[in-house]
């Protein structure tokens, strides 16, 4: 496939890593031919020199022949232009912009990216999706990501094992036997600098961040199995009242009404534009490094502190010192990533990654196959790949055990009409199927094919 990216910052170079180690054709354009040269050391790319939406740099990048063009420059302006003259001039096929200004996102101009208008095929607003992540992990005690699947009557939930939880140190393949009533599947963990698709030898340890699959109605259970019980204390409290804090209230208060929202912010302007845009939540201006501020509020009652300035150190520091005065547990946004186990050593509950959540979402875009979702795990090691068979699909008439692969590819679920089955791996996959697939990175591939339609039937 041949692909153009635009824009060689943090999310472009990314996309272009995963990207490029599946064999695709990779054309990355940018203005600074340091970044260019420094992706080019690390990965195969074309890279092209220039402002990212002239023609004449989109035509030397390949437009004319390209499949899909990723827009990620730092401009909102030049990445909706891009995308307009991919389309008219090159007529390129596909095209995703990031979009980071709310005016361009209001839903009273919804009709704005459309072919007749703005001729943009996805709209990816890094803020707003972040700001879903972190509100569907505070709505599950303990849990540091929350990523529906099925519609969400499954999810996949990050957790962090505590050394009081009675699974730990236990072969997985017998939780089924000591804990009857215990239905999930463990797909991912990460342990120190390592992470892994486990086997049902690996037993969870103490401090491992996991990754499981459970139904809606199992997932009261399986917290507790990892030592995290619902109190009823639903208190969130925002640092940084910026776009993704502001995203984040809005978020809150429209889908979990029950929660008592407070947010601090240093700066006055941002602020005083908080507490007029939000309806509930409580904005409280002041320094969230200065003590007496969170006292104020209430620090010490709050069952999640999430931290999301624009400066990691300040997000690291609050987390900290909201943990070191009675907060629950905490979040810390984190755009370096390089440190994120350092940093949840020192106590911090769990880091979000911006780019990882962007880059998940624009995956699940280019995904090939009957791909419903694409959810990126560990940091590029693995995707949970949601998937629906048609009666084309190579995958037809196999097992789950013919295209397991240990330690790379995994079928956590396979879901059949009102049926959910959790780890089949004696079952034939049949049209219709829909599959929970975990695949290192290097597998991804195989299992898009296992998913494409036979050439024969095209």
């Amino acid at each position: 496939m041949k692909v153009i990216i635009l824009g060689a910052g943090q999310v472009g170079y990314n996309i272009a890593r995963y990207l490029a180690s599946e064999e695709n054709d990779i054309t990355v354009v940018d203005q600074s031919a340091d970044l260019l040269r420094k992706i080019g050391d690390k990965i195969d790319i074309q890279p092209v020199v220039g402002f990212a939406s002239q023609p004449d740099i989109l035509q030397q990048a390949g437009a004319a022949n390209a499949d899909l063009l990723i827009a990620v420059t730092g401009s909102d302006e030049v990445n909706i232009v891009a995308c307009q003259i991919a389309h008219s001039l090159f007529n390129v096929e596909m095209k995703i912009a990031r979009i980071r200004h709310q005016s361009y996102l209001n839903p009273i101009w919804s009709d704005l990216f459309h072919s007749k208008h703005l001729a943009i095929d996805v709209v990816i607003s890094p803020e707003i999706e972040v700001a879903r992540a972190i509100s569907r992990s505070t709505q599950i005690v303990g849990a540091f990501d929350v990523i529906p699947l099925i519609g969400d009557k499954v999810k996949a939930i990050g957790v962090r094992c505590t050394g009081q939880s009675p699974i730990i140190n236990t072969p997985l393949r017998l939780l089924p036997g000591l804990f009857p009533k215990l239905n999930l599947a463990v797909i991912c963990i990460s342990r120190e600098d390592t992470v892994f698709i486990p086997s049902g030898d690996d037993k969870l340890l103490a401090n491992d961040e996991v990754y499981f699959i459970a139904e809606q109605k199992d997932i009261s259970a399986a917290m507790e199995a990892f030592d995290f019980y619902d109190q009823g204390n639903r208190r969130v409290l925002i640092i940084g009242a910026g776009s993704i804090g502001q995203a984040l209230a809005s978020e809150i208060e429209n889908t979990q009404p029950e929660v008592n929202i407070k947010i601090i912010e240093k700066d006055h302007a941002r602020a005083e534009a908080a507490a007029r845009h939000l309806k509930r939540a409580e904005v409280l201006y002041g320094d969230a490094l200065d003590y007496e501020i969170l006292a104020e509020a209430n620090v010490q009652n709050s069952e999640t502190v999430v931290c999301v300035t624009d400066d990691d150190k300040v997000n690291i520091l609050a987390a900290l010192l909201a943990k070191r005065h009675g907060g629950g547990r905490a979040l810390s946004l984190l755009n370096n990533m390089s440190y994120s186990s350092l940093v949840t050593s020192l106590g911090v509950d769990a880091v979000i990654s911006p780019r990882s959540i962007t880059v998940s979402k624009i995956l699940q875009h280019v995904r090939q196959g009957k791909v419903r979702s694409v959810h990126s795990l560990g940091d590029g090691y693995a995707e949970i790949i949601e998937a629906e068979t048609q009666e084309t699909s190579h995958i037809i008439g196999l097992s789950i055990s013919d295209i397991t692969i240990k330690g790379s590819i995994m079928v956590a679920a396979l879901i059949r009409g009102d049926d959910f089955i959790l780890c089949p791996s004696k079952t034939i996959i049949r049209t219709g199927d829909r599959l929970i697939v975990i695949a290192a990175k290097e597998s991804v591939k195989k299992v898009e094919k296992l998913f494409s339609v036979r050439p024969s039937y095209l």
